[in-house]
């Protein structure tokens, strides 16, 4: 069985997201534009289930180094080169794979920070 909505449940989906607009409108009249109203959608996302974090975004540049690297992966298979826009975007700073790894002189400076931020904050509470 196809997950696909029929057309009595589309125009249904149609109806309540008008009623929903009109409800909004409603309040906005009502509390006035401080009402934080947001913009219906057609076809609302997968509902986040109860006790669920809702997916975060992915930004622009991340976006682009995905494509950038399937570009060039796509190149690579076709035995061509890969655009050199590409391949700058894929990889603008790292050059070797896996995690990055702290000095321990960062370490210790990091550390040293932290515990005088806690030092101030204890000192600020008494």
């Amino acid at each position: 069985m196809s997950n696909t909505p029929s057309i009595d449940q589309l125009k249904r989906a149609v109806a309540i997201s008008e009623q929903i607009q009109k409800l909004e409108a409603e309040l906005v009249t009502i509390f006035g534009k401080s009402a934080k109203v947001s913009a219906p959608t057609a076809m609302p996302a997968v509902a986040a289930k109860p006790g669920r974090k809702a997916r975060r975004g992915l930004s622009a540049e991340g976006r682009a180094r995905i494509a950038a690297a399937q570009k060039a992966r796509w190149a690579k298979r076709k035995g061509t080169a890969a655009p050199a826009s590409a391949a700058k975007a894929a990889s603008p700073a790292r050059k070797g794979k896996g995690k990055r790894n702290l000095s321990p002189e960062a370490r210790a400076r990091i550390v040293a920070a932290v515990k005088r931020r806690w030092a101030k904050a204890r000192k600020a509470g008494k």
